[in-house]
Formats: structure tokens, C-alpha cells, sequence
């Protein structure tokens, strides 16, 4: 299992303590300074099913200095896909790779549903 995650964000410390507390064995990744390739993302969002939105952080900083919400509507997969690669903190976060799901943000009873399966 991989965790991607940028660790002065609340909310990847709060799915960090939950992994732990489940006793779940994940490789731990730090989003700025190992961002992820376009091609991991890629692989991610057809494997997901998630549209490639999904995969931003539209509620960052970034996000909202390059005026995202106006321009992605109308850019190729290709071009999103690049831009989500040039910068991890347009990543929405944490990510949680699983052998069969990947999980965008950290929903307790989400991830909850993991530990049954």
C-alpha cells in the first residue's frame, strides 16, 4: 500500500494516525518532494474510475492562483495530467494505492470499508 501524502496537512496526519491505529503496513511518500509522474497518475485516475478533477486539490492555494475551476473544463486529459504532475500540492491529498482501489482524500468510512474487505 502506498500513502502519498504532504505532512503538514491536517487532514494526511489524521489518515496517517488511522492507517497506524488499523495496524496497515504502507510505504510512505511525501507528495512535494517525490511527486507523483504522470504516468502513476495517469495509471491512478483510469484505474480509480475517478474523473482527473478528482485528483486536484481545489481547494489549495495553487489551484486557485492559476484560476483552475476556469481553465480545466476546457484542457486535454494530456495537459491536466502534466500540470498535476509539475506540482504535488495540486494533488488532492492524502492518496491511499491499494492493490485494488485507490483512495483521493481520506474519508474515515471510506477507508473503513477497506479493512472488511
Amino acid at each position: 500500500m502506498l500513502f502519498i501524502e504532504y505532512p503538514k496537512c491536517s487532514t494526511c496526519q489524521k489518515a496517517k494516525k488511522w492507517l497506524e491505529a488499523h495496524n496497515l503496513t504502507f510505504e510512505d511518500r511525501h507528495i512535494v518532494e517525490n511527486r507523483p509522474t504522470k504516468d502513476e497518475l495517469k495509471g491512478w485516475v483510469e484505474k480509480s474510475g475517478y474523473p482527473v478533477k478528482k485528483f486536484f486539490n481545489t481547494s489549495g492555494i495553487k489551484y486557485r492562483e492559476l484560476e483552475l475551476s476556469k481553465k480545466l473544463p476546457d484542457m486535454p486529459l494530456e495537459e491536466q495530467l502534466d500540470l498535476l504532475a509539475s506540482d504535488g500540492m495540486l494533488v488532492k491529498r492524502p492518496l491511499l494505492i491499494t492493490d485494488g482501489k485507490i483512495y483521493v482524500g481520506f474519508k474515515e468510512k471510506e477507508w473503513e470499508a477497506m479493512t472488511h474487505a
